[in-house]
């Protein structure tokens, strides 16, 4: 197993020019499709503790199209190494967070300001995050009051996420207009697991949301579940359907830095609302290969070795001669690292997902693989990849230092060990989902100002309940 950066690209002829959509206006006509085949009812749940504004769309006029601008994707051809040819699909596109997850925030706040609009009633999106989810929700946010969607008193945004992130959290109109800042608070959580703040988020919304509509008025939405992501996420395989079919081309498989493989499940999803529209063949629905890193590698754990369990993970042995840690057991996980618990990228770091058994079935029957990828491995690539992406819309920096978003380096990372190590069968495309990659350049941080601490839902009542 060879964790050199061996990647070869042909030159031998200029790349067809990519090719790019507007994956939320463009198949916007097709989006209700996908709703009913995720979902039996699309109308609102009303009970204060489970408030969903339902799935209803607004009508898509000139102030949606406005709101929705952003919501680009690119497919675009990358390289060739030995042989296979390596496809960007890129998510990247809007400057306000530079990750795919604009294209659900988008249609969560959409949802939102239905609901608003039908009946009068405000809504509060609830939401922990790791990050860019809750980037992405606010930026959709301010897109919606700046394109008069809704006002200020009707649609606000509450983000809980965990200090190990706090650098990837970006200032904004939210964060600098004082009453703006005001109604839609950054709560930054001081605990010692990242994940608390997901369970500490649904026991506020548990305990406290019918209170906090008893007293302001307004529904308070758990938005962290997963059809809303789905949604979104459907529209990838309409786009690919579009502009790059399967049908008649060479086998693929969709590669995805992944936490809990939301992205890689809406474009599942998206497949079976064509095959079940007749537009396209099981036969030739692409594999797929997870890809993560060292501080959180359940999902390969789980596809692999049937569970969860750290120890199922090969050891690691210090060479003293190199610094590195190294292993030469198991192509699904590094051959060398800094150090086995590194965390390259605070945004993936989700144990025991509860979406690998769903993600483990569709690999199991239509193929593919998990690995698992280190900073090492990822900084000796660099090079090669940033040549690879010069001529798209995410460049990377000269200076890897200045990267705050890992997930477009993982990917392309995780997919050349895995071509170098044979997990990807011979003669197949690979298709990466280039769903994040932002720098320090990209964004101004956010302020402390614009940031409250908690530890416990206590604190967050205290400025919901009371300043609401």
């Amino acid at each position: 197993m060879s964790d050199a950066p061996t990647a070869a690209v042909s030159d031998a002829k200029p790349a067809p020019p990519a090719l790019t959509r507007n994956l939320l206006v463009d198949y916007y006509d097709r989006l209700p499709q996908v709703i009913g085949h995720l979902v039996r009812d699309p109308a609102p749940v009303r009970d204060a503790d489970g408030f969903s504004p339902g799935f209803l769309l607004p009508r898509l006029d000139d102030d949606v199209r406005r709101f929705l601008a952003v919501a680009t994707a690119e497919w675009r051809l990358l390289a060739d190494h030995a042989g296979i040819r390596l496809i960007l699909l890129d998510l990247m596109g809007n400057p306000g967070t530079n990750t795919t997850k604009t294209f659900a925030s988008l249609l969560i706040v959409a949802r939102a300001v239905e609901f608003i609009r039908r009946t009068g009633e405000p809504v509060v999106i609830f939401t922990p995050t790791s990050a860019n989810k809750g980037v992405a929700l606010r930026d959709g946010v301010e897109r919606a009051i700046g394109a008069g969607l809704a006002n200020p008193d009707q649609l606000r945004i509450v983000m809980l996420a965990p200090e190990s992130c706090r650098d990837k959290l970006r200032s904004s109109r939210l964060a600098i207009d004082p009453e703006l800042r005001r109604r839609n608070p950054v709560l930054l959580y001081r605990g010692p697991d990242p994940e608390g703040v997901k369970e500490l988020g649904r026991r506020f919304v548990s305990e406290h949301a019918r209170t906090f509509r008893a007293r302001h008025g307004a529904n308070l939405w758990f938005s962290l579940e997963l059809r809303n992501y789905l949604l979104a996420d459907a529209a990838r395989a309409l786009f690919e359907h579009d502009v790059a079919p399967t049908a008649g081309a060479p086998p693929r498989v969709h590669a995805h830095a992944v936490s809990s493989a939301y992205g890689l499940l809406g474009y599942n999803l998206g497949r079976e609302v064509l095959e079940v529209a007749g537009m396209a063949d099981p036969g030739d629905r692409p594999g797929f290969l997870l890809v993560q890193h060292l501080g959180a590698p359940d999902m390969v754990l789980s596809l692999h070795f049937g569970g969860f369990a750290r120890e199922r993970a090969p050891s690691f042995v210090l060479d003293p001669g190199t610094g590195l840690h190294e292993q030469r057991q198991d192509p699904h996980f590094p051959g060398a690292t800094y150090h086995p618990d590194e965390v390259l990228d605070p945004t993936f770091y989700t144990h025991e997902p509860m979406t690998s058994p769903a993600m483990n079935a569709v690999i199991e029957r239509f193929g593919g693989a998990g690995i698992v990828v280190s900073l090492y491995e990822c900084l000796a690539r660099y090079p090669v990849l940033r040549r690879w992406l010069e001529p798209t819309g995410r460049p990377l920096p000269h200076d890897p230092r200045t990267l705050r978003e890992w997930s477009l380096v993982m990917a392309l990372t995780g997919v050349l060990n895995a071509l170098d190590r044979g997990l990807v069968p011979a003669g197949r495309d690979v298709v990466v989902h280039g769903s994040g990659s932002y720098t320090t350049a990209d964004y101004r941080r956010l302020d402390d100002a614009a940031i409250v601490p908690f530890t416990t839902t206590d604190d967050i009542a205290a400025v919901l309940l009371e300043g609401g």
